[in-house]
Formats: structure tokens, C-alpha cells, sequence
């Protein structure tokens, strides 16, 4: 699985929340897609003190700015820079990664940050577990890029965790960053709001889109020269 906090991912990204800082995360799929388990992530948490800005990515922060809070369940939420910033807006939070050790920290930081009545960190794998329906008023994950079908299957069961009225945010890479910096070079692991809107619109449930755009932010090269990366965001309501 990969998961990329460029925060994240909210963490996993390169700057708050800046795809410059992710490292996607891969679930297997087949030998040309990396392996990037539970062991790989630990040992990468492992190997400093903070892997993430441990700010809030972007996109969340823009996107839920605006919702009234409730329940949510935060995907792939690594050190916690989403969850935290969530649980801070008035949010109860579940936090749900592969890496204990990122969970570990994400818990250590609510405790001294103050939110830790309001967030709830699980050690879960989304290609075996599945969220309890309709129980989330916003379920969010931000660069957890799957090969294919997988993404297709994972994704839809975050989709059924959405309660109706509630929100479904999504962002990830986009395709064309490829071109643009380093990235694992699987294309299948990259994809559109728009691809997704129409899986989303294909599953159960009536949905509204609200936001589905490649959504360009700065970001830098490896080498250091100046870049435009863009973000894959979609943002829905689930109307039943």
C-alpha cells in the first residue's frame, strides 16, 4: 500500500500536507507493484523521530473547513497531523494506519496536544478490514494509492462507512505529477477525481460531488528547482 503523507499525508507529503513529502503507500498486487507493508512503514516511522510535518494537509483543511463536525474516520492518518487538527476543530476522530509505530506517536501527540478524549488511533490494514456502515459523517484518506482493482474494492468500502448527509474526501497524487518528480513509476496506482467520482457513482448509495479536480500547489524537485505538483481531490455528499 502506499501512502504518501506528503504530509501525510496529511502527513505523508512533502510540507504540511505537501505531496512533495509522500511516499505513497502500495498494497502488493502483483510483482511489479511494491511491497509496502506493515514492516516497511514501521521501519521507515522508525527511522527518525517525525517522519511528517505533523501539520494538516491542505486539502482536508480546506475541504472540511466548512462542515459542521461529527463523527470521522481518517485513513491511513500516520503521525496524525489530520486527525489531530480534526479532533482540535471539534471532530471525534477514529485514526486508522498500518504502522503501530506511527499510531504510537499519533496517540503520544494527542495527549500532549490536548484532543486525546476526542481521537481514537487502531492498528488496521484496509485490504483485510472494513469500516461499520453509514457510521462516519466524514471519512477521509489522503494518498493511499492502490494497484487496480484493489483500489476499486477499498475504496468503495470507505465510500459505505459514509452515514447519509455526511462526506467522502478523497486526495491522492495526481497522474501527471509523474512527469514532474520522482514517483513510483505504476501507473495504475495513479487516478482522477473523475475516475473515482464515477466508481463512487457506480457503488450503492446517491452521491453529490461537490469537488473533483486536479488541484495544482508548489512543491519542489528533489534536486531543489521550484515545481507545480497537483493534487487528485474529490470531495462528496452521500445523499442516502
Amino acid at each position: 500500500m502506499m501512502s504518501d503523507r506528503s504530509h501525510h499525508h496529511t502527513e505523508h507529503c512533502a510540507g504540511p500536507h505537501d505531496a512533495g513529502q509522500h511516499q505513497p503507500r502500495h498494497a502488493p498486487d502483483s510483482n511489479a507493484t511494491p511491497r509496502w507493508d506493515a514492516q516497511f512503514w514501521d521501519e521507515r516511522y522508525g527511522s527518525s523521530a517525525a517522519l511528517w510535518s505533523g501539520h494538516v494537509n491542505a486539502v482536508v483543511r480546506d475541504e472540511v473547513a466548512t462542515l459542521r463536525p461529527g463523527r470521522a474516520l481518517e485513513v491511513g492518518c500516520g503521525e496524525g497531523g489530520d486527525a489531530l487538527w480534526l479532533a482540535a476543530q471539534g471532530w471525534d476522530v477514529l485514526g486508522v494506519d498500518i504502522s503501530r509505530v506511527a499510531l504510537d506517536r499519533a496517540a503520544t501527540r494527542a495527549r500532549e496536544t490536548g484532543v486525546s478524549s476526542r481521537t481514537t488511533f487502531q492498528h488496521r490494514d484496509v485490504l483485510t478490514w472494513s469500516p461499520a456502515a453509514a457510521a462516519y459523517d466524514l471519512v477521509t484518506v489522503a494518498f493511499l494509492h492502490l494497484a487496480g482493482d484493489q483500489r476499486r474494492e477499498v475504496y468503495a468500502n470507505l465510500a459505505r462507512a459514509v452515514a447519509p448527509g455526511g462526506t467522502f474526501l478523497v486526495a491522492a497524487h495526481h497522474s501527471s505529477d509523474l512527469e514532474v518528480v520522482p514517483r513510483p513509476p505504476h501507473a495504475d496506482l495513479y487516478f482522477t477525481a473523475e475516475e473515482l467520482a464515477a466508481d463512487l457513482q457506480s457503488g450503492p448509495g446517491s452521491w453529490q460531488v461537490v469537488t473533483a479536480e486536479a488541484r495544482p500547489r508548489p512543491g519542489h524537485h528533489p534536486d531543489g528547482h521550484p515545481v507545480t505538483l497537483h493534487d487528485t481531490v474529490l470531495r462528496a455528499r452521500r445523499r442516502d
